[in-house]
């Protein structure tokens, strides 16, 4: 069920529809609008009796709601989320760029590659210490030592930092070091970690699974949100399909799609799309193009020694003329979306 309060509602009127969500065995989320505030119920097993909250004060309307979604929906929230990340954002008007390598191999390398995003202009750094890998005897990452290394890079350089947690545990640790929590492909469907994700304090950059639908996505989404935490992004990574002369097939009409659906952002990663260094800034150009709300794009300084995906990695020259290009498209393409 979704309650509708008024535009003049107070704070208290709000709370006091809370409590009686809350009394009735059920879970209530405030999602505060430019124009008023909505509340998504959750935790219902059948339909909720509309006339429980009709003549309470400060309510507009009681819907309920048929769709399989409800926190992460338009009917909730009919305003675009902006995602904070400290004082950078993803969502708003600035396209967010998260850069840097796959994996976080050493110190130096690290460093290396952030100083090339931060001149960038980027405000993200992503790099894995934890990388779950299809073969048992590739290289799985520097575990903690990785995150000591991405909490420096931040203090070096001031970048936000995203990272991957293959677990509950994994969520403790990122927690710890990092500024935003990456929850992989191969886990967009780990429900007991989607659960642990919505307990978290910081943001969560849920990529798309592998062979997933749309709707299987949102509901990922909406695990995570269920359990409180409403600062959530939406990664399109590409899929898997019968095509060969890609790694996977990077489906920008998902991004199009889901703003019909879902009032949360979403950012493209052709890196793990493509697979393939010389597409990944095609495919950037394009994502932005289609509307994204940002890119996560893999940077190596020495990409044919990288330890982990060096075959999609761009070079640090590389990188320097993806960031030119997609923001001249941004640009011209964000004074139409604001129309």
């Amino acid at each position: 069920m979704l309650i509708v309060m008024k535009a003049d509602a107070t704070d208290s009127q709000v709370e006091a529809v809370l409590r009686v969500v809350e009394h009735l065995g059920f879970k209530g989320h405030p999602m505060p609008g430019a124009m008023r505030t909505a509340i998504g119920i959750t935790g219902n097993q059948g339909a909720i009796d509309p006339s429980h909250f009709e003549n309470l004060a400060g309510v507009a309307e009681a819907i309920r709601v048929s769709k399989p979604y409800k926190l992460i929906s338009l009917d909730l929230r009919p305003e675009k989320t902006i995602v904070r990340v400290g004082d950078a954002t993803i969502g708003g008007d600035e396209l967010a760029i998260i850069a840097g390598p796959c994996a976080i191999e050493s110190r130096a390398q690290a460093f290396a590659i952030a100083e090339a995003v931060r001149r960038s202009g980027a405000r993200f750094f992503r790099g894995g210490a934890y990388k779950p890998r299809t073969s048992p005897y590739a290289f799985q990452g520097l575990g903690e030592e990785g995150l000591r290394i991405l909490a420096d890079v931040r203090e070096a350089y001031g970048l936000k930092i995203v990272t991957e947690a293959l677990d509950e545990v994994g969520v403790d640790l990122v927690e710890r070091y990092g500024d935003m929590i990456q929850i992989g492909a191969r886990n967009m469907q780990n429900f007991s970690l989607l659960k642990r994700a919505g307990k978290a304090r910081l943001p969560i950059l849920l990529k798309r699974g592998l062979s997933a639908t749309l709707d299987e996505w949102l509901l990922a989404a909406e695990y995570v949100m269920a359990e409180g935490n409403y600062q959530v992004v939406l990664c399109e990574r590409g899929i898997r399909t019968f095509a060969q002369h890609t790694r996977n097939t990077l489906d920008l009409s998902a991004i199009p799609a889901v703003r019909r659906i879902s009032h949360l952002p979403v950012i493209v990663d052709p890196s793990h799309g493509t697979g393939r260094n010389f597409m990944v800034t095609p495919l950037a150009r394009a994502g932005v193009a289609v509307g994204a709300d940002g890119l996560i794009v893999e940077v190596h300084d020495q990409p044919e020694h990288a330890l982990s995906d060096g075959a999609q990695a761009l070079t640090l020259e590389q990188y320097d003329e993806l960031v030119n290009e997609v923001r001249s498209i941004h640009e011209v393409i964000a004074p139409a979306a604001v129309s």
